[in-house]
């Protein structure tokens, strides 16, 4: 199996520019299947923490990067949607969240808020022994004890020092909720008519934004229920593909890369 990702057929949701190189690090395998961002790609291209792999590798060795409360060494690791990314020895937090142009982005947040992560329930399935076992959108499994309230497409805050649920969110008309794939990636909205379709197609949402009011629909698949921290953040500047945390921009004909980076990243 190659070890090489070619930048034109990079996922969408990445944050690299498709035309500055040919390759870019290939993601390791685990959360978030192929929309999974190697670490070394938040690291080196969106934060400019590192301007090498090589660099990065070093960080990731001190055991000061921290994914969903648990310290990274593997700068293949991929990172994506509603990932909580902590740099203690900074005191800079983040969530992993789509922009609206469906590239995966940095909100800053605060440590508290640090201290869980959303997850959308994508699978209820019964497991040996008679539990009932939830599936997250990025491969988490949680065994819940009232299995009866949870079902596919709500959403749970879980804390990270112990994977307890600490909320729950319903997916249902009137929820607050957010499209984070599609025409519409980005965009928050409260749901107004859940549309359930009578063959195989996708159930449509369609959703008053929030802050003007307008209506825009997209598919029941690209619909995660959110709480109104959500909206708090989306005033936040971010950290987006195109700077650092420090407000300096990565250069788009480098793409943040050194010259020596690319036999390096290979």
């Amino acid at each position: 199996m190659t070890n090489h990702q070619k930048r034109l057929a990079a996922p969408e949701s990445w944050p690299v520019e498709r035309k500055t190189e040919m390759f870019t690090v290939k993601a390791d395998a685990g959360p978030h299947g192929d929309d999974g961002v190697p670490l070394l790609i938040i690291l080196r291209d969106v934060l400019g923490y590192a301007d090498s792999r090589k660099e990065a590798r070093y960080a990731l060795t001190q055991d000061s990067v921290i994914i969903n409360g648990t310290p990274v060494s593997d700068e293949e690791r991929p990172v994506g949607m509603f990932d909580i990314l902590a740099f203690d020895e900074r005191e800079e937090f983040y969530r992993v969240f789509p922009d609206e142009g469906g590239r995966l982005s940095l909100t800053p947040i605060d440590e508290e808020s640090a201290g869980s992560k959303l997850g959308r329930i994508a699978g209820k399935t019964h497991v040996p022994g008679g539990d009932v076992q939830l599936t997250l959108h990025d491969g988490q499994t949680l065994l819940v004890a009232e299995p009866g309230q949870y079902s596919v497409g709500d959403s749970l805050v879980v804390a990270n020092d112990d994977d307890t649920i600490v909320a729950h969110f319903e997916y249902e008309e009137g929820a607050l909720a957010t499209a984070v794939a599609g025409q519409h990636a980005g965009q928050i909205g409260t749901i107004d008519e859940i549309q359930v379709t009578a063959s195989s197609s996708d159930n449509n949402v369609l959703l008053s934004a929030h802050g003007d009011g307008e209506r825009f629909e997209t598919v029941e698949e690209y619909i995660v229920v959110i709480d109104e921290n959500f909206v708090e953040d989306d005033s936040t500047d971010t950290a987006a593909e195109s700077g650092d945390a420090d407000g300096e921009t990565v250069d788009p004909e480098t793409d943040g890369q050194t010259e020596s980076d690319t036999e390096d990243e290979t």
